[in-house]
């Protein structure tokens, strides 16, 4: 049978007109439709009789490293277990929350090449950043330790005399003192900790040896940088302003 088809970056290239490399670039960049559905593999091909159109706002430009924020659901793995779903199944097209304003535009490149630079215990649920950006994950994995992260505790139980102290600083840890952190009650049953660069199983550790029983955990902070309103399995594009 006779293939009646053209690489997708040849026909670019002749409608621009431009060298095949740019059109590759183009291609890459999302800035492509091919009847009307957006084509990123520049391998791709396409028969005579199909519509390729290139974005009015397409350019040449280098394509940014993005940060995205998910938030995971409790029993997703993220770096601090070996069981269960990886959390970046999450990480689709149809559960990306996009903002009101700005022109950030949804890659499939942006899923690739992630580095995980907030791990969260598999039974927690909240923030979790994964960038392309070499300086958010050297911000993140490099100088963690200097980055406060903030968790909503759900607890059970009755807390020992003077366990709030304590869990502010005062308590061991696999043989060494914990750091001082900020840790206070929000309501009845939920304590908020400040903390930086807590280790698996830190927190969990410190409420039992004050007498209580975490039911749920969830980090609604990294850095500077909330969690806020995202729902729960869905995720976004770290904005332009934001700093962690």
């Amino acid at each position: 049978m006779t293939d009646n088809t053209i690489r997708l970056a040849k026909r670019v290239a002749e409608m621009m007109p431009c060298s095949r490399a740019e059109a590759d670039k183009y291609i890459a960049g999302g800035w492509v439709s091919v009847d009307g559905q957006g084509v990123e593999e520049a391998g791709a091909r396409v028969a005579d009789d199909q519509e390729v159109t290139l974005h009015p706002d397409a350019t040449l430009v280098d394509l940014a490293p993005v940060t995205i924020l998910l938030h995971k659901p409790a029993g997703l793995n993220a770096g601090f277990d070996i069981d269960g779903e990886a959390a970046t199944s999450c990480l689709t097209q149809e559960t990306l929350v996009l903002p009101d304003h700005g022109n950030q535009r949804f890659l499939k490149r942006h899923l690739s090449n992630l580095t995980l630079a907030s791990p969260l215990e598999t039974k927690a649920s909240g923030l979790l950043v994964y960038t392309q950006d070499f300086r958010v994950a050297r911000k993140l994995v490099d100088e963690g330790q200097r980055v406060e992260q903030e968790f909503i505790i759900e607890v059970a139980g009755t807390i020992r005399e003077g366990g709030l102290a304590l869990l502010n600083h005062g308590l061991p840890f696999n043989g060494k003192e914990i750091p001082p952190m900020k840790v206070s009650w929000q309501n009845e049953t939920r304590l908020r900790f400040a903390v930086k660069n807590p280790k698996p199983g830190q927190l969990v550790h410190m409420l039992r040896m004050v007498g209580l029983t975490p039911v749920s955990t969830k980090r609604i902070r990294v850095g500077r940088v909330p969690m806020a309103s995202l729902p729960v399995g869905q995720w976004r594009y770290l904005h332009e302003y934001e700093r962690f």
